[in-house]
């Protein structure tokens, strides 16, 4: 009897111990899904990203602003898209001008997501959309440059390019805005323009052919200017001259007339100084080192060499 009873409370003791650790198991089980299910639904917006919320392939939220966001787990998905302005490196095209010949364009643009929405729903990636970005920047490309002369796009003195970047950008964008990809560029540049490997040579020759033809025209309107610069300042020089040649007659003769004027009134006091002084000019021309004279003694000229004043 007493062991039946033992048995009994053995058995309840069990049953209320299992029953306890069931509780406990199930709460923590609980517990669990219930952390799963946050972890599941609960997202993290970081500052310079969208977060696109998605159910059954459709938007029904963005997420722009940062801190933490939810959704409903296992039917709802979340894709991130970029918020800040990105650099896209187009791939290298080849053109034909208006006038027929190739030549290697490579492009890029400056590109930003303008509505996630758009976006996601039409382009479903990064990737996708800067493909039919990259299509478009390339037909509008090959339109514009299409429509120019070869000469025009590679001499700058000769381009009429204008605003060539501005009007590629602004239809590009009106592409992209007609087919809903919520993407918007801001800048398409070019960053060189090449040749076809066999064009090279010819090209270069043309170009230095044209580079020499324009020296010359330099130098032959240098050489112009320079004679004329030259022909001006000889006329300048012989003009300057022949007034100062005139003005120095002009002295002169007004000198030996003041001269003259003098010695006539210095000569004219004295006749017999007038007559000595000009003997002695006489001689000075006439008798050098070597003059031999032979004159009567009793001449006055002679008189006057050997020291005789009477």
């Amino acid at each position: 009897m007493d062991k039946k009873v033992v048995n009994l409370d053995s058995k309840k003791t069990i049953e209320l111990e299992w029953k306890k650790y069931a509780k406990l198991g199930m709460f923590f089980i609980i517990l669990i899904v219930l952390f799963a299910l946050f972890l599941t639904s609960a997202f993290i917006v970081k500052e310079g990203e969208y977060k696109v919320v998605r159910q059954f392939q459709e938007v029904v939220s963005i997420k722009s602003e940062p801190g933490l966001a939810f959704k409903i787990p296992f039917i709802q998905t979340v894709s991130t898209l970029p918020k800040y302005q990105m650099a896209y490196d187009v791939s290298q095209a080849e053109i034909n001008t208006k006038d027929k010949k190739r030549m290697i364009i490579d492009n890029y643009a400056v590109w930003k997501i303008d509505d996630p929405g758009k976006m996601i729903t039409n382009a479903r990636t990064v990737v996708n959309a800067e493909s039919r970005m990259e299509e478009f920047i390339y037909s509008v490309v090959r339109a514009e440059l299409g429509q120019l002369e070869y000469d025009e796009i590679i001499n700058d003195e000769k381009s009429s390019r204008g605003s060539f970047n501005d009007r590629v950008t602004m239809k590009v964008n009106e592409l992209l805005s007609k087919d809903e990809y919520g993407i918007i560029v801001t800048d398409v540049r070019t960053k060189r323009t090449d040749l076809p490997q066999e064009n090279e040579n010819s090209v270069y020759t043309r170009m230095v052919s044209e580079r020499e033809s324009k020296a010359q025209e330099y130098l032959s309107i240098g050489d112009a200017e320079k004679n004329r610069i030259t022909a001006e300042t000889d006329r300048k020089v012989r003009e300057t001259l022949s007034k100062a040649q005139a003005n120095a007659e002009v002295i002169r003769s007004e000198g030996e007339g003041e001269a003259a004027k003098m010695y006539n009134n210095s000569f004219s006091k004295d006749r017999e100084f007038y007559s000595l002084f000009r003997t002695l000019e006489t001689y000075k021309k006439t008798i050098g080192e070597d003059t031999v004279i032979v004159i009567p003694s009793d001449s006055p000229y002679a008189r006057l060499l050997m020291g005789y004043t009477e």
